[in-house]
């Protein structure tokens, strides 16, 4: 009886020390899996109407407390912004018909134009009254504030996402077509002289924190009413005169940026400060699993990838999820 009661304890004690060493087991793959878990890599940055040391001490103060770390921060100036093209960049879709191509390198619907305008497009083209926003600033010699007064007034069509003719009317000047004409109002936001963003790239757990908590926890809605009161854009909304912000925040003054994406980052980062997409550790990655440095080159400008908008399909997605996606689109 001594015997088997030995035997079992035996087996009892082996058991016990197979399922501890089972679960520690689990618990180092566990570990090891959220170590190997791709960071999620953002570029952030304070709005011109917002960028003032208390509203950097603000960011700087809740990514702390959220885990999000700073990995490099910087300033960009207006003159800066302005030179290199960087918002037009950044805004792409809308600036490629405001300031970036020519009114004859533009996919206009000639169809269209005519049965609106009541002219053809070859015509209007030949004519020379034709303008992207940048250069009927130049020709009208006005501002843009003065060219989105007109711009209000004028007869206006939609040919597509982001993509608007209006025909214009100022005064001393014949009657022009120009594209897009909105944008220079919101561009002149970014390259004022005087003015200028700061700018934040930073990284954080996906396991800990995923990007769409971060978007709409840490950062808040598009429109700062929206916002938790405890995200950037809900405490820039309510304390934006102690900030020393000049008017209240809206829609498009929400005080700061940030990517929707890991892509939309790398994107941004490849924009804003010229990063070595094959050096950049996300970009590496990306890279590493089949997808072309040219294919990401060609994808920062948001073009349409199988019938949709590439940044709408990966909009809000951890890294790694993001990469797989990327990878499928690829194909």
């Amino acid at each position: 009886m001594f015997r088997l009661n030995r035997l079992m304890t035996t087996a009892t004690m082996a058991t016990t020390t197979l399922a501890t060493t089972l679960i520690l087991s689990n618990n180092k793959r566990n570990e090891t899996l959220c170590e190997d878990a791709t960071k999620n890599s953002a570029f952030v940055f304070v709005k011109p109407h917002a960028n003032t040391k208390k509203v950097q001490n603000i960011v700087k103060s809740n990514f702390e407390k959220k885990g999000i770390k700073i990995i490099k921060e910087g300033e960009l100036t207006g003159e800066q912004i302005d030179k290199d093209m960087l918002i037009d960049q950044h805004y792409y879709a809308i600036a490629s018909k405001a300031t970036l191509l020519k009114p004859k390198d533009l996919p206009v619907p000639a169809a269209l134009f005519e049965k609106e305008f009541g002219l053809s497009w070859n015509k209007a083209l030949a004519d020379g009254i034709v303008y992207n926003a940048l250069d009927a600033c130049k020709y009208l010699d006005c501002t843009s504030e003065q060219l989105d007064a007109v711009w209000a007034k004028s007869k206006k069509v939609k040919f597509g996402g982001g993509f608007y003719c209006g025909y214009v009317e100022y005064p001393g000047k014949k009657g022009i077509y120009v594209f897009n004409a909105f944008f220079m109002q919101m561009r002149s936001k970014f390259v004022k002289p005087g003015t200028s963003i700061h700018y934040y790239v930073v990284d954080f757990d996906p396991n800990k924190l995923s990007w769409s908590d971060f978007r709409g926890k840490v950062l808040g809605p598009t429109d700062p009413k929206d916002a938790p009161k405890d995200s950037l854009r809900g405490m820039i909304l309510n304390n934006w005169e102690n900030l020393d912000l000049k008017e209240v925040p809206n829609v498009g003054d929400n005080g700061v940026h940030a990517s929707a994406s890991p892509a939309e980052g790398l994107f941004e980062r490849m924009n804003w400060l010229k990063v070595d997409v094959n050096k950049d550790e996300f970009g590496a990655k990306v890279i590493s699993k089949g997808v072309s440095a040219k294919t990401l080159k060609d994808w920062s400008v948001d073009p349409q990838v199988k019938g949709k908008s590439l940044f709408d399909q990966l909009e809000d997605m951890d890294a790694d999820d993001c990469i797989k996606k990327m990878v499928e689109l690829s194909k």
